[in-house]
């Protein structure tokens, strides 16, 4: 072997060295074969986080909620996804409904207010971030009886009764003070939820069918 052709190699792989992204090429060039095939996306698809875990992660590591969208998702799947992927997110102090993500919550609500029940800033946020924003203008709710006029008056909302399934991603409403989303109906006919400020956090929750006042269609 040459000195040049020496120096040529030992060049390169100080190259590589430096920026590792030129690896592979380098080494083909070194070797004379061809560049290395590039991964098939099917094989790494199953790979990738879901939707929720996505948010989830990104959420846990900055201490604050994040916005993703996904394509081709019903709105009330993003609603879900996005809201599970907050579970866990609790008031600091405990009773002060106070935390870096709920006033981040409160971004998604027009003329909210800091300290206060932040259940309903929980899910214009929610809505918002699956970009399906409540109120008329898009500006967020923070009561939940003017959640409930709302629907009412976008024929969204859903008078609880006999009979009446709610989806996933509705909102469900218990009167005037508490509103959370729903996840899904259990196989015992029990209503799973995510819900803002219960417990001081956001937190998973089941209901029994007749607590609901009502539902609001958010499909």
């Amino acid at each position: 072997m040459s000195v040049e052709s020496t120096l040529a190699q030992i060049s390169a792989i100080r190259q590589a060295l430096a920026n590792p992204a030129t690896m592979i090429s380098s080494s083909a060039a070194l070797s004379g074969g061809t560049e290395a095939p590039a991964v098939d996306a099917a094989t790494t698809a199953s790979d990738r986080p879901s939707f929720a875990e996505t948010l989830r992660l990104a959420s846990s590591s900055s201490g604050a909620p994040v916005s993703l969208g996904t394509p081709g998702e019903s709105a009330g799947a993003r609603i879900v996804a996005i809201a599970e992927s907050q579970l866990g997110q609790t008031e600091q102090p405990p009773g002060s409904n106070e935390s870096p993500a709920i006033a981040q919550y409160r971004t998604a609500t027009e003329g909210a207010v800091p300290g206060a029940p932040w259940c309903a800033y929980f899910a214009s946020w929610v809505a918002r971030q699956a970009g399906e924003p409540l109120g008329a203008q898009g500006q967020g709710i923070g009561d939940v009886s003017d959640i409930w006029s709302w629907a009412q008056s976008t024929g969204r909302a859903i008078p609880n009764g006999p009979g009446i399934v709610p989806q996933p991603g509705d909102l469900i409403v218990f009167g005037g003070e508490h509103v959370g989303i729903v996840k899904g109906i259990l196989p015992n006919g029990q209503i799973a939820t995510i819900e803002g400020n219960y417990e001081n956090k956001v937190a998973a929750n089941v209901r029994s069918p007749t607590e609901a006042t009502g539902y609001v269609s958010m499909s």
